[in-house]
């Protein structure tokens, strides 16, 4: 109930109203049962959008920190990601890490729709990056099929270190799901979870056009930041194709 509120009462509207969301592919998504969204991730405003795109609850892992905010901003933003289903996750690794896949689990279980980032953090760039192996054994544990999803937009109208995103069409074109029901029972092989996750990854690439970069995000986030490396130049769109068009309306 509070999903529906949230989604089509509180934020939702207004959310559609300043961005038009848009999604292609749409009868990719399962009307019911469970399946693992996996997307590649380019700014704040995607955990947002996503939900407004597909009429089934999408629930997701997010940072903690969207959860901790101070103030009426911070209230406001710790109630749309629970309304909508987000799932907090301490990135710090380790049994929290376990604790988060096992809520995953917990909800393929069920026979939902969980959405996961497979990099595990925004592209500091653009780019696609290498994508963790949660997503892999979430698949392989679940059987859940895995749809590959890709924001459109999202990193224009919020560039890293903007807050208020621009006002324009945002959307998401989703991919065929993919079955990964051959490696069943090889969910302890890391080679096997190594596999899947490139091949998940690919698909992503397929559908975003994006560059991809063999590196893990937080790898690259953390040598910007030392000033080791620098990113494409500003004036050229990541990964060299124009952003598809929204659709007519």
């Amino acid at each position: 109930m509070f999903f529906w509120v949230m989604k089509h009462v509180l934020v939702g509207p207004l959310l559609r109203l300043a961005y038009r969301p848009w999604v292609r592919g749409g009868e990719n998504v399962p009307e019911s049962g469970a399946a693992i969204l996996a997307g590649n991730h380019l700014a704040v405003i995607d955990s947002f959008i996503l939900p407004l795109l597909l009429d089934r609850q999408v629930k997701f892992l997010g940072k903690s920190d969207y959860f901790t905010g101070t103030g009426i901003k911070g209230r406001i933003v710790a109630g749309f990601m629970r309304g909508v289903g987000t799932i907090p996750v301490d990135r710090t690794g380790g049994r929290a890490s376990e604790a988060a896949l096992e809520t995953g689990l917990r909800v393929l279980r069920e026979g939902g729709l969980f959405g996961i980032y497979p990099e595990g953090t925004r592209s500091p760039d653009g780019r696609l990056y290498r994508g963790k192996t949660g997503v892999a054994r979430l698949a392989l544990e679940s059987g859940a099929p895995v749809i590959p999803i890709v924001m459109v937009g999202t990193d224009v109208a919020q560039p890293i270190g903007r807050r208020i995103p621009k006002l324009m069409p945002l959307g998401a074109i989703v991919g065929k799901p993919l079955d990964f029901s051959r490696y069943k029972g090889m969910e302890e092989d890391r080679f096997v979870l190594r596999a899947v996750t490139d091949e998940i990854m690919y698909a992503i690439l397929q559908l975003s056009g994006q560059e991809y970069v063999d590196v893990y995000a937080a790898t690259a986030k953390a040598r910007l930041a030392a000033g080791n490396e620098a990113g494409p130049a500003a004036d050229v769109a990541p990964g060299g194709k124009p952003l598809p068009e929204p659709p007519a309306r």
